[in-house]
Parts: C-alpha cells; sequence; structure tokens
C-alpha cells in the first residue's frame, strides 16, 4: 500500500483500528493469502471509502430515528385504540404464546432498567400496576417493537393499520421490512462496516401497488444482497411517515461529492438514480 501522506497517516491509524480499516481494503489486494495490494492502492483512498461509509450510516441514522418513532406511534395508537391500554401483554393476541412470553421477558427489562424521568415517576407513584402501552412502548427497542408486531395475529384490523400507516399495503412485508431495518439500525448504532457488506437481512419486495414512488425497474442481483434496497425501504418508509425529509437528498449529495467512491459497493448500480424513488 502507497501512502500520499506518510506524516499523516499514524494520526488515523491511532485511532481507527487496523481490522476496522481492513474491511475497506479488502477487495484492493492482488493477493490475499501474500497480502499484497493492487498497484495504485492508496491509503488516503481506504480512509475516503471509510470516511464515506462513516457519513452514509449517519444519514441512514436519521431515517431509522423516523421510522422507529412512527413504528412505535401506530402502533400504540392502533392496538391501544383496539385491545386497551395493556394489549402487550394479551397472549390472545399473538400467534405463539412461548415467543410472546419471550418479547414480553425483553420488553419489561428495558422498562425495569430505564433511566426516563416518565419511567421513574410511573415506578414511584404506581408501583403495583404494570405501565400502559403509551408509556412502555416508548422505551422499547427498534428490535423489540419489530417482534411484536411480527408475532401480531395476522386476522387483526390493527396490523393490517399499522402497515397502511406505514405506507404498506401488506403486514407481512413491514414485518419483513422492520426486520431488515432493524439489522441495518444494528450495524449503524455499532459503528459497523456497510461497505462491501451482504446484508443478511432482505425485505420482500412483492410490493403490488405501491402508496408513493417505489422501485420501478427489476434489481440487479447485487442489489438486493447489499444495502442499497434496505436503504431503498427506508426512504420509502420515510416519504410516507415525515414526507420533507432531506435523506434522499442527503445520500445523493454524498455520492456526488465523492465520486472516487465505489459505491456499486453498497449496490447502487450505474441505474439507481433512474428508479422512481430516487428521482
Amino acid at each position: 500500500m502507497q501512502f500520499r501522506d506518510p506524516q499523516n497517516a499514524p494520526h488515523f491509524l491511532s485511532n481507527i483500528s487496523y481490522y476496522r480499516l481492513k474491511g475497506y481494503w479488502w477487495n484492493t489486494q492482488a493477493d490475499r493469502v501474500q497480502h499484497t495490494f493492487q498497484p495504485g492502492t492508496y491509503f488516503e483512498d481506504i480512509v475516503d471509502r471509510y470516511n464515506f461509509d462513516r457519513h452514509l450510516r449517519l444519514i441512514l441514522f436519521d431515517a431509522i430515528e423516523r421510522i422507529e418513532i412512527a413504528l412505535r406511534t401506530q402502533m400504540i395508537y392502533h392496538l391501544s385504540h383496539a385491545h386497551g391500554p395493556l394489549w402487550y401483554q394479551d397472549v390472545s393476541l399473538f400467534s405463539n404464546s412461548t415467543r410472546h412470553a419471550n418479547n414480553l421477558s425483553s420488553l419489561m427489562r428495558e422498562f425495569g432498567y430505564s433511566q426516563e424521568l416518565f419511567i421513574q415517576d410511573h415506578k414511584s407513584r404506581y408501583p403495583h400496576n404494570d405501565p400502559d402501552a403509551w408509556k412502555i412502548m416508548e422505551i422499547a427497542s427498534m428490535g423489540t417493537l419489530s417482534k411484536f408486531y411480527k408475532l401480531l395475529k395476522h386476522n387483526l384490523p390493527a396490523k393490517a393499520a399499522i402497515a397502511n400507516g406505514m405506507g404498506l399495503n401488506l403486514h407481512t412485508e413491514l414485518s419483513s421490512w422492520l426486520e431488515a431495518i432493524t439489522y441495518v439500525r444494528n450495524i449503524v448504532a455499532h459503528h459497523s462496516r456497510l461497505y462491501s457488506r451482504d446484508m443478511v437481512k432482505r425485505p420482500v419486495i412483492t410490493l403490488n401497488n405501491p402508496q408513493g414512488a417505489w422501485l420501478n425497474n427489476p434489481l440487479a442481483e447485487v442489489q438486493k444482497k447489499k444495502a442499497f434496497l434496505i436503504i431503498s425501504s427506508m426512504l420509502y418508509i420515510c416519504n410516507k411517515v415525515t414526507p420533507g425529509h432531506h435523506i434522499q437528498s442527503g445520500i445523493k449529495k454524498l455520492i456526488t461529492d465523492n465520486p472516487s467512491i465505489p459505491v456499486y459497493k453498497f449496490g447502487f448500480m450505474n441505474d439507481w438514480d433512474q428508479q422512481d424513488l430516487w428521482k
């Protein structure tokens, strides 16, 4: 590997670990056994990839926040109106009693260690009363919310209403999208790498009669397995729940401002900006 500025490199190597950077130079190796690099591989270009990935994750964290808050609100509103303030405890609303018990245990643990003032106030004033859904769901993690939603029985009108409120016509689609978004959320929250990563979770994309602009051209397989599909799903939901956001423009500006970054490593192929969702 070559260095344009050898004097500045130690600063980066002292503050960004070798194995964190390694994911950004892996594909620049000419020999992955001997770990020799292709000609013209510069350390500064690797740092640029690292910083691009970091800025993209910051934009996506904004999107995830909007989605998580909207999901919370939709679940609290529709399920509390239909099934009362303690619906999350009602095992009859869920398709699997064992998994419901596990989800409920996770939720109550989150309630137990929460330091939010309104939770502490509830514990102080009503020590023997379980919290209403509009309290406890406010401190539920994205993963817990996703699991509760997926486990709801399919015939509940409230489940369909929540999906509709998030811009989707089928609750099975929303369950799939939430799992994939939660997966990316965990990557982002742990400051892990999106660059060149294959996604373990993929959203179902049998989207029929979408409520807003969506992907109108067939996706290449690499777009499905990389971050592009999940990012597109996040953008679609944000268009529904927070119109006027700057997520799309932020991503497009980031890509435009960094023309040397191989964005196909995220699944942004040549025609990505010709899709209706991204126009």
